[in-house]
């Protein structure tokens, strides 16, 4: 039995580990799992980019809550092993498959700045980034009503005090986070920072050290598969107009709107 991941290309940590197995030619079956079950966010991503799309097929919702007992994705399943949360499924795929050092250094403290970025960013550009999908696009999908434009202002506000402390604490002058090639850190920072792209909020806009950085990461893994793994959420605007089961909207909204408190 091989290697199994359960991800949903909407999901931020779902693409770090779906980029990072296609850009180390990892094996594994891609296992559909729908975020949001039964509702049009699950849709297969549209052809179009030239690029080998993930096999969306059935919804593996149910299979992804066996192999996690979190039950939310991304989930592994090796075998019998089976292992949730991002940081935890990168660090044993680059051990596992002996991925190229740079994405795990070997040396102590480049390892050591890969830590201390993953540590840092949950609070900081997790905290805010994925909340302008939320305001723009998931909220008023499900409640049928926009969100005033203070929440907005107060979120890219908070995500631009994030922004700077990235740039100048984490990316200063090098390349990378880490120097002169790619690594984990950057993985999961480009995956966050591309969900207010996706929404209309174009951070990378009037800051060029952000944005050079954006473009040698594209490099690095593939512009290819880079946009392929987005495809999704940078065409998740044209589900404003759909419409979502009654039901589905009872049971979410009161969930999406908990998370911007």
């Amino acid at each position: 039995m091989g290697l199994e991941l359960y991800l949903d290309l909407l999901s931020q940590p779902c693409r770090s580990i779906y980029i990072f197995a296609r850009s180390n030619n990892i094996p594994f079956e891609f296992k559909h799992v729908e975020l949001f079950k039964d509702s049009v966010l699950g849709k297969k991503p549209a052809a179009g980019s030239g690029a080998e799309q993930p096999r969306a097929g059935p919804s593996n919702s149910e299979g992804a809550g066996k192999v996690s007992l979190l039950k939310k994705v991304p989930a592994l399943k090796d075998g019998d092993f089976t292992l949730a949360e991002c940081t935890a499924i990168l660090l044993y795929l680059s051990r596992k498959y002996n991925t190229p050092d740079h994405w795990y250094p070997s040396d102590i403290q480049k390892r050591a700045r890969v830590d201390e970025y993953l540590s840092w960013h949950h609070a900081n550009i997790r905290a805010n980034a994925p909340k302008t999908m939320w305001i723009k696009v998931l909220i008023p999908l499900f409640t049928g009503q926009p969100l005033p434009s203070e929440k907005l202002q107060e979120v890219m506000e908070g995500l631009s005090t994030s922004l700077k402390q990235f740039e100048e604490r984490f990316l200063q002058d090098k390349a990378f986070i880490i120097g002169s090639e790619i690594s984990l850190a950057d993985l999961v920072a480009i995956v966050e920072l591309m969900q207010p792209v996706g929404v209309g909020c174009d951070i990378f806009e009037d800051r060029p050290r952000l944005m050079e950085w954006r473009r040698r990461v594209e490099d690095a893994v593939g512009k290819e598969l880079f946009f392929q793994a987005h495809e999704m959420i940078l065409n998740i605007k044209e589900l404003s107009n759909i419409q979502i089961d009654p039901q589905l909207k009872e049971h979410l909204a009161p969930v999406l709107m908990k998370m911007l408190k």
